[in-house]
């Protein structure tokens, strides 16, 4: 099992900034694994759950459009944390942030999900 405990979230202005971040902990498996890919996600009020970006161990990152050249996500493997650098939000990034981390065990993958944080940008 792995806990994946976020922090970060908050209210801010329109063309403001926020980070958040997320680190496994907890990670109680009992033979090999790896976290293959961490990322993020986020719902809004109403909507369906969407990807925001993502992380492989190697550094392949994939983002949604909506975000593509505000938002950065990075990643210390050995730490096994991630972070979301968000600039430039606007209102439609408010929502609830879940953070995600993709686990495989010998072949067998697993998936993982934080609590969630919420993002709230005001106009």
């Amino acid at each position: 099992q792995v806990q994946l405990v976020e922090s970060g979230g908050g209210l801010v202005q329109a063309g403001g900034s926020l980070r958040l971040s997320c680190a496994a902990a907890r990670i109680t498996f009992r033979t090999s694994y790896s976290i293959n890919v961490m990322g993020w996600y986020r719902q809004a009020l109403g909507r369906q759950r969407e990807l925001v970006a993502t992380i492989h161990t190697d550094g392949r990152t994939n983002y949604a459009d909506s975000v593509k050249g505000r938002f950065t996500v990075s990643r210390d493997v050995a730490r096994n944390t991630v972070s979301l650098q968000m600039s430039s939000l606007k209102p439609e990034d408010t929502a609830i942030y879940y953070c995600n981390a993709g686990v495989d065990q010998f072949g067998i993958p697993s998936e993982y999900w934080g609590q969630g944080t919420q993002v709230t940008v005001s106009s």
